[in-house]
């Protein structure tokens, strides 16, 4: 998975968005303070099918209306404003028309500026890209690729909002935990891991295991123009790239991992080769 996915484009021209503190909206009507908030929003370098093609399956995903802006439109979110919803849904519907026996999960976890026109303007969207592709809401454990395929079914859809309970195929939030360890340390981030996937449901629930660090206000005031990449992530992701390696999938194991930047390293092939070892285990059992 990716850390939030859609943050490879943001637009510096639009003002900061409802996601930042007053003062910080304030101080980017400053065109130099957009730069800088962008330095610091942009997660990922690369594009939805670009992710897709490297093996991506689970998108981090936070929307928001533009405050002002006539009509419902909604557009993803992080700092300042990135493309719109649709444009990145139909962009992931092209990819699935090509590979149909793919499957991804899309996780809605924050929505910013949104009453519930824009939440059933976004859920319909999301229903007219996907359609017959989408998973409706299902015990976790019978969701395996053979039933999706079976059901020719591509998408779960994760929607932290009470409004899931309207539409049958939007997934509560509480289905896809993602604990986040909220610190600039990395040996705090790896103990932190560890910790959350020993408190694992065993049942019942998908799992993300965050594997990124966050940046403090004083770490951006330290190291303003350097930007997240260069401050925090390209230091730590071979150590973190070392915890991936470690583990083992299933149950109370982990489940979906994301990152920042998730081609630096070889993230995505990491993660995927952790399968091998389930197979290994149906190997010796039978």
């Amino acid at each position: 998975g990716s850390h939030d996915s859609f943050s490879y484009w943001v637009d510096e021209k639009s003002p900061a968005g409802p996601d930042q503190a007053t003062a910080i909206k304030r101080l980017a009507r400053i065109s130099l303070v957009r730069k800088i908030i962008k330095k610091w929003s942009v997660t990922q370098n690369l594009t939805f099918k670009e992710q897709l093609e490297g093996g991506i399956r689970y998108f981090d995903l936070r929307v928001s209306s533009k405050p002002g802006e006539i009509g419902q439109e909604i557009y993803f979110i992080h700092g300042l404003f990135g493309i719109k919803v649709w444009d990145g849904l139909k962009e992931m519907n092209s990819f699935l028309e090509q590979h149909p026996k793919e499957v991804i999960f899309l996780d809605f976890n924050h929505f910013y500026a949104m009453d519930d026109s824009h939440h059933h303007f976004l859920i319909n969207r999301i229903h007219s890209a996907f359609e017959s592709k989408l998973c409706c809401v299902e015990c976790v454990e019978y969701v395996t690729l053979l039933y999706m395929w079976e059901k020719k079914h591509q998408v779960l859809i994760f929607y932290h909002h009470p409004l899931y309970q309207e539409y049958p195929f939007l997934w509560p939030g509480n289905k896809m935990p993602a604990p986040w360890a909220n610190t600039t340390n990395v040996h705090k981030l790896l103990q932190f891991l560890e910790t959350t996937l020993g408190e694992r449901s065993r049942y019942g629930t998908f799992h993300v295991s965050q594997a990124i660090l966050t940046p403090r206000v004083k770490t951006i005031a330290r190291h303003l123009i350097r930007g997240l990449k260069n401050t925090l992530v390209h230091r730590n992701l071979p150590m973190i790239l070392n915890w991936v390696k470690e583990q083992k999938p299933g149950v109370m194991g982990v489940n979906i991992i994301t990152s920042d930047f998730v081609e630096l390293v070889d993230f995505a092939a990491t993660v995927i080769a952790l399968n091998d070892l389930l197979l290994e285990e149906d190997k010796s059992a039978t």
